[in-house]
Parts: structure tokens; sequence; C-alpha cells
């Protein structure tokens, strides 16, 4: 049996868990899975058994090959970085995604999965969803509402284009070895973005720039955005005929959106974001 390897942050899901988990999952027989870190196939055999297709992307090449000699003719393994393979997925719409992230890079990989369904899933075909195990404070971030302690970047990126919903925790004892923290659940089922921004990019760098000074005044931590660092003139826009706008960019944008330049970046809402992130689209 190939051993958890540290380096790839991996934690075997126990026999016990493997029903209630596929349960949650609920594969349909028309389906096409993307198992993201199937380890050593705990989930992939009850997926394999229920959906049409799964395809199983794995880092560790030891355990991939172990896979391929038992996994049923429905399972396609594949050796490598989920992070860097997804681009190579069929495009198809609804593709679901399961799997038990690595606590090391989980984020990196929610991230990725926004990514690639903004720019692959079609609306009329649907967006398909991702049910996976995460660290809970993880979980606890995607949930987390504003003004409280756990909101923040994870939680405007990820559910600006997902609807996220905890099905259940999973103590340490539910994996082997044994993580030191809890787990859980979560599904992430992807939507167009709402509400709809214009530049996704400039949206995303002024969420990451923001809110690292989150315990700063919004007037203050949006001095971070570099467009609107002190020396830029980005801003500088007639307000309306014959009215020149504030001198400071921070003040126009604030002017222009209405939102209070005193509050903390934790309060604002995803909407509040995406005005910012508009404004400044329009306007530098």
């Amino acid at each position: 049996m190939v051993r958890a390897r540290k380096r790839f942050g991996q934690h075997f899901l126990e026999p016990a868990w493997v029903d209630k988990v596929v349960r949650a999952i609920d594969p349909r027989p028309d389906e096409l899975f993307v198992e993201i870190g199937p380890g050593r196939g705990a989930l992939t055999g009850p997926l394999a058994a229920r959906a049409a297709r799964v395809f199983a992307y794995e880092i560790d090449r030891d355990l991939a090959a172990s896979l391929r000699s038992t996994v049923p003719a429905n399972v396609t393994v594949i050796e490598g970085d989920f992070l860097t393979g997804v681009e190579s997925l069929p495009t198809v719409n609804p593709l679901r995604f399961a799997g038990n992230l690595p606590y090391n890079i989980a984020s990196p990989i929610l991230f990725k999965l926004v990514e690639w369904h903004a720019r692959r899933a079609t609306a009329d075909a649907g967006n398909g969803d991702a049910t996976v195990m995460l660290q809970r404070e993880v979980a606890d971030r995607l949930l987390a509402e504003p003004g409280t302690r756990d909101y923040g970047v994870l939680t405007v990126l990820i559910r600006h284009a997902a609807r996220v919903e905890r099905l259940f925790h999973l103590p340490p004892g539910a994996f082997r070895p044994p993580p030191a923290v809890q787990s859980s659940l979560v599904r992430l089922r992807f939507h167009a973005p709402d509400p709809p921004v214009r530049d996704p990019d400039v949206f995303a760098r002024m969420v990451q720039a923001v809110f690292t000074r989150r315990r700063k005044t919004l007037a203050n931590a949006l001095l971070a955005y570099p467009p609107l660092a002190p020396g830029r003139d980005a801003g500088r826009r007639p307000l309306g005929a014959g009215t020149e706008a504030p001198a400071s960019p921070v003040a126009a944008l604030l002017a222009a959106t209405g939102i209070d330049g005193s509050r903390r970046p934790e309060t604002l809402t995803i909407a509040d974001f995406v005005a910012l992130a508009d404004w400044m689209t329009n306007n530098t």
C-alpha cells in the first residue's frame, strides 16, 4: 500500500465515511466527473459505479500507477497537477468535480475551478458543481458574511461565481493519517458572476489589494490598489458637464459609487466590490 506523503498534503478518507460522502455527492448515470486527488481510490470506485465517466487527477505517480491497475474501464487516471492539467479537460457541460483537496493548496484549487467555469461553461448548458472536502477553517471562510472575521478574499471571489453549501463536518478520524484539524464537505454550485463585472481581473486585483489593509478604513485600504496609489492620476474625470472630479482618485471613486470611505473593507458586500471595480474599469 502506498504511504501518505506529507509534501502532497495526503490524508486518505477512511472506508467508513465513503458511503456518506458519495450519497452527498449524488452521482447520476449520465454524468461526467473529475476527481481531484483520488489517492488510494476510496471515492473513485463508488463514483465510477454510479457515473458515466470519471477523470481522476493524481499528482503522486506511485498512487497513479496503483490506481490504473484497479479502476474500472470508465475511469481515466491522469498523472499530474490538477492546477495545470485542468485546461485539457473536455468542454462538456455540466462537468462535476469531487475530491478530498490537499489542505496546503485548497484555495488555489477553488480559484482554478471558478476560473475554469467562467471561461468554459455556458449558461444554457448548466455550469456544474464541485463537492469537496476542505479544512473546516477554509469552509468557514467560504461561508462567511460581511463584517465577520472570516470574511475576505476567498469569500468574495468564490461567492461571486458560486453558491456554497456546507453538507457536514468530518472529524480528524475520518482520515488516515488523521489531520490536526477538523474538515468539512462543501458543495459549490457554479453560476455566472453575480452581479456581472466589466473586467474580472480588475475586480480580483482590487479585492486582493484592499484586503491587505482590512483593518484600515476603505479610503486608506484602496490606496493599496496600484492605480489608486498616491501620485497616480487615475480617476481625474469629469463628473458632469462643467464639473471636475475631486483631486483624489480615491475620493472620486467613493463619490461616484456612493460607498462610505470610513467603512472597513470586511464590511463591503460583493456588489460593493463590483461597483468599485466597474468604476475603475470605466475611468482608467
